[in-house]
């Protein structure tokens, strides 16, 4: 199977790998071609690491978000805009940030780490959102790169604090007759009261109206958003939930997540730290946010556990992949890697493993555990809500696969974990990033390396 130019270059640039290697039309491993070329791009070695990439789907268009700088880029990789984004006087105690009013804390030249890079194609604009002032976006036009917004006014301008390239992800939700959604989330670093880990703002059609990032919902009781209980942080002190990716299906929008829990080995009577992996789902017309469930996942192969998520994609099953896993052709699937163990977050083992699930069966894994909890059976089960062990309460309804939730039973957590499907794995070099797609009724997935390779 070979792919197109096109597809090629952008499955090199997504991954930031190279391929060591070519493959025949007939799949057989071909030697390293000694004059095989790669089309490349370098920034100003000055400015630091690529943080995102994001491709326009109709025009090839690439657009790279940079430390201080966001990139516009032909498909084979030249340069046709740039847009500086930092650095700027900051200081990340500043909160508000002195953009908004006096600051006492030292200012100091602080580089601007882009956080997420989004294409909203029904504006025609990107959104770019770094780390200076505690998280503020631009919105950038297309074509040019121009600067039409960048909201800095109100509490809800800021969304994250965190300065790490990656703590934030988003999704879009797209209306056709008013304004979309932006469901942001984000690892809080410490500061719950500042910043939910989970919110949907507007995106208004005006990128200087004032309701811009404005939350979808907000009174005095309740908002479109999700924050870590404070006293969480007395059990676990380094809590928080990292985002690895993010994606809508349906009515439900979802974020895989690995967060950290404490638990009791086996024969012990101490607890201790470790990180489970979770998905996280959310109807997208909840603008209250009692549909929010998070599930445990993770993989087994051999007997060995693989719990540690390093990277996700989402992809249709295709007609091979459907028949094998009983589902059809057009049903979601994902496609995940995890590392070996679940011990620690930032020293994963470079034994790894590809898993797939199928999105449906984690549905409805999730709808069989909002009907047990509204038959009043168990706890709302969260590790961020330990502190509270609150019960399920009953009541009379029905719950169907598109339940949203109610005013009760929320936040809830799914106790047994979804066990994905593994198909490959790989012990010596870690796998960390994952695409895939299908191709004449097959479905393709791509792996990157640690060290810089790329299996098909």
């Amino acid at each position: 199977l070979i792919m197109s130019p096109a597809m090629w270059k952008w499955t090199c640039l997504v991954s930031h790998l190279l391929l060591s290697t070519t493959v025949s039309p007939l799949g057989r491993q071909q030697p390293p071609h000694p004059k095989r070329s790669f089309i490349t791009f370098s920034g100003d070695q000055a400015e630091g690491n690529f943080n995102h990439l994001v491709v326009d789907e109709r025009t090839g268009h690439i657009y790279l978000g940079a430390v201080n700088r966001i990139y516009k880029l032909s498909s084979d990789l030249k340069v046709l805009v740039t847009h500086q984004t930092g650095p700027d006087e900051d200081n990340p105690k500043c909160y508000p940030p002195r953009i908004v009013q006096t600051c006492n804390e030292p200012l100091t030249p602080t580089n601007n780490i882009n956080k997420m890079l989004l294409i909203d194609y029904k504006e025609n604009r990107l959104i770019a959102c770094g780390s200076l002032y505690q998280g503020i976006c631009k919105l950038l036009r297309l074509d040019d790169l121009f600067k039409l917004g960048e909201p800095f006014h109100k509490k809800e301008h800021y969304l994250s604090g965190v300065n790490e390239s990656g703590s934030v992800f988003g999704v879009i939700v797209s209306y056709s007759n008013m304004d979309d959604k932006l469901f942001i989330a984000t690892a809080v670093d410490g500061k719950p009261e500042y910043f939910p880990t989970i919110s949907s703002r507007k995106l208004t059609k005006n990128s200087e109206a004032d309701g811009m990032f404005a939350y979808v919902f907000h009174d005095e009781f309740v908002a479109s958003m999700i924050k870590i209980p404070s006293d969480t942080f007395t059990i676990i002190p380094d809590f928080d939930i990292y985002y690895i990716y993010g994606f809508s299906s349906g009515n439900f929008v979802y974020f895989l997540t690995l967060q950290p829990e404490m638990i009791s080995p086996p024969g012990s009577t101490t607890k201790e730290q470790v990180y489970t992996s979770k998905l996280v789902r959310l109807c997208k017309e909840d603008t209250a946010f009692n549909s929010y469930v998070e599930v445990p996942i993770g993989c087994e192969k051999n007997g060995v556990e693989y719990r540690l998520l390093q990277a996700a994609y989402l992809s249709k099953a295709g007609a091979i992949l459907a028949r094998s896993l009983g589902v059809g052709p057009e049903d979601d699937v994902l496609f995940t890697v995890f590392s070996k163990g679940q011990k620690r977050k930032m020293k994963s083992l470079d034994e790894s493993a590809l898993c797939i699930f199928v999105l449906k069966k984690i549905n409805d894994r999730i709808k069989d555990r909002l009907q047990s909890c509204y038959r009043g059976e168990g706890t709302l089960d969260l590790a961020w809500l330990k502190v509270k062990d609150i019960p399920c309460s009953s009541a009379l309804l029905t719950i169907d696969d598109n339940f949203c939730g109610l005013d009760m039973n929320a936040p809830l957590g799914v106790s047994s974990m979804v066990r994905g499907l593994p198909i490959f794995t790989e012990d010596g070099d870690r796998m960390t990033s994952v695409i895939a797609y299908v191709y004449k009724n097959h479905s393709l997935a791509f792996v990157g390396t640690k060290s810089g390779k790329l299996k098909k």
